[in-house]
């Protein structure tokens, strides 16, 4: 597919960039976060920046508009049209924020300010710029609403950031930053922690935009299949400098730089599971391969024959087993209790992985909270490693404890920071079974290893390292009391792509090691399919269809998992056109029939 630079043909950029420099003064010296930057941005045009985290392309976007912490520093040339941005003043600063640039932040949630409705923060960003009165003002904020797809735009207006979704938050973000039509947009991971669904509509909503207000884009991202659904032209970023640009249909097709070719390579790919994987282990002798599992029947309400037993028929032991389970929370006031998960049906056997997937809100984070019992269990039957969950009192959860594992999310808010990662990997080992003293440290050290870091970084603070590593250090503490299940969710979803593959590649070959059980929770098919054997996916808190990896991602029964399938981008921008084709005929088949 050839790029379409037609929207760039005779323009003037609306961004010029000769060798920007950013740096930082830390212990008494200047370290580069950006050196020698050169590009332009033209109306109507995504460029793309990616790279790994630390790589610079956030500090060097930023210091555009002056957003560097007070220990940064920008030289060199950052043009918007004929007026220079790098050493204005704070004051024409805020003038151009806004109006001329906007940023769509990483994080609504810490971008937009709780303490006010959105409708207000999308008001005050027009009445600073333009002579507005508030009627005027609040009606051309809903009308941005609107634009964006919030639903009940009038009632979202009153709303605080907090009483949004994570795809709304968003939503709302980008209607601030395009209320004044800014000639250019700064897009810093627009999409990374949002799931599939609400991804593909965010891009959607971009991909209108760019040609409603012909703005140049400038898109930071790690995830490639964004790039590729997006960009025009791609600028590849590491250590600070630029290694490699071109256009994206060039960069995909044939890059260039060793560096890039690492990168395109470790982007999980669906439809294309990873070269040379085993399938999950049977025990925990290393090298043991379990045999591919018997396609399960799959009933209308997505449930399956196999598992009513206590065992496959090789013999392994059924770890999890739901029956009907139901989870609600319970209504307070005039709110009704709200049922999160309704009558689901799953089991998984040993050294078996499970993929749990759907959108935000589907339910899936509630079933692993209620497997480690985090959550009760309402309604129904749920079994965990012989344990019934039903009603279950904390002394008897107690003996559970040890024999189920949890990965979470976010591994920066899960570690105690007050702790050192060495004595929050010990911390299990000494609740449960009083490993003390020179035995424990062996242990640390044994765990440490096998998650590949270094016995030095165990009196570290988890401030102190890398998202990757925290994850690493997530994976060891809840390997420490070797369980029979582990509840991975969302594990890989806040993690670049290189360091996102060696977490998957750590995740199998320890999967290998202990032959555990797992319940992997994932909006991220690709990720799925390369680490699981079976796949369950989650619908507005039913299971609406479960069956074998291949069965699921190649031959999907149910509409959603076939919308679901769609919504995924991939690293190729024609087949990614191709995908977003598909994906909107059959969100208008949908709508067709609703009507």
């Amino acid at each position: 597919m050839t790029p379409d630079t037609s929207h760039t043909a005779g323009a003037e950029p609306v961004l010029t960039v000769r060798d920007l420099a950013v740096d930082f003064f830390v212990d008494g010296q200047w370290f580069p976060a950006a050196v020698g930057m050169t590009y332009d941005v033209h109306p109507g045009e995504v460029l793309a920046i990616v790279g790994e985290s630390g790589s610079g392309k956030t500090q060097s976007s930023m210091s555009l508009l002056g957003l560097l912490p007070p220990n940064g520093r920008a030289t060199g040339s950052a043009k918007l049209g004929d007026r220079e941005l790098i050493g204005m003043s704070a004051g024409r600063l805020r003038r151009i924020r806004g109006k001329e640039v906007a940023v769509i932040f990483q994080e609504p949630m810490t971008a937009l300010n709780p303490v006010y409705t959105v409708g207000f923060q999308i008001v005050e960003t027009l009445r600073t710029h333009f002579e507005m009165g508030p009627a005027d003002a609040k009606a051309r904020a809903i009308e941005l609403l609107s634009l964006v797809e919030i639903p009940e735009p009038e009632r979202r207006f009153d709303s605080y950031p907090h009483q949004l979704s994570g795809g709304q938050r968003q939503r709302a973000m980008i209607a601030q930053a395009i209320a004044c039509e800014p000639r250019l947009l700064i897009a810093d991971e627009p999409t990374t922690a949002l799931d599939v669904t609400v991804q593909a509509e965010i891009l959607k909503l971009l991909h209108d935009l760019r040609t409603r207000i012909n703005s140049g884009i400038v898109l930071i991202t790690h995830d490639m299949g964004v790039v590729a659904d997006m960009a025009d032209r791609i600028i590849v970023m590491k250590d600070g400098r630029i290694v490699e640009e071109g256009s994206a249909h060039d960069i995909f097709a044939s890059p260039q730089h060793d560096y890039t070719k690492t990168l395109l390579a470790s982007v999980p790919h669906l439809g294309r599971t990873a070269t040379g994987r085993t399938e999950p282990t049977t025990s925990g002798v290393t090298g043991a391969t379990a045999p591919v599992t018997a396609p399960a029947a799959t009933t209308a309400t997505g449930a399956t024959a196999l598992g009513a037993g206590a065992s496959t028929p090789d013999g392994r032991d059924v770890v999890l087993r739901a029956r009907d389970m139901v989870v609600e929370y319970p209504g307070r006031g005039r709110t009704p209790a709200f049922r999160a998960v309704d009558g689901v049906d799953l089991t998984i056997h040993q050294g078996e992985v499970v993929g749990l997937v759907g959108e935000s809100g589907s339910g899936k984070t509630t079933i692993g909270r209620a497997v480690v019992g985090l959550l009760e269990v309402t309604g129904g039957e749920l079994s965990i490693v012989g344990t019934n969950m039903v009603g279950a009192s904390r002394k008897d959860l107690q003996p559970l404890r040890s024999q189920v594992g949890i990965v979470f999310q976010d591994p920066g808010s899960s570690l105690n920071p007050r702790l050192p990662i060495g004595e929050s990997i010990a911390e299990p080992m000494m609740l449960h079974q009083g490993i003390k003293g020179a035995e424990l440290s062996r242990q640390v050290e044994k765990l440490l290893d096998q998650v590949h870091l270094d016995r030095a970084m165990r009196n570290r603070y988890p401030h102190e390292l890398s998202g990757g590593q925290r994850q690493r250090v997530g994976i060891a503490r809840a390997l420490a009391l070797s369980p029979k299940l582990l509840v991975a969710d969302e594990p890989t979803s806040a993690l670049d792509v290189s360091v996102q593959a060696k977490v998957l590649d750590l995740f199998q070959e320890l999967q290998q090691e202990y032959g555990f059980a797992c319940l992997f929770i994932s909006h991220d098919l690709a990720v799925v399919e390369i680490v699981s054997s079976r796949i369950a996916v989650m619908h507005k808190g039913k299971l609406v269809e479960q069956g074998e990896r291949d069965q699921i991602l190649r031959d999907p029964q149910h509409d959603y998992t076939r919308r679901l399938l769609a919504a995924v981008p991939v690293p190729d921008p024609d087949e990614q056109r191709l995908r977003r084709e598909t994906r909107d005929r059959l969100l208008a088949e949908e709508a067709a029939r609703a009507s």
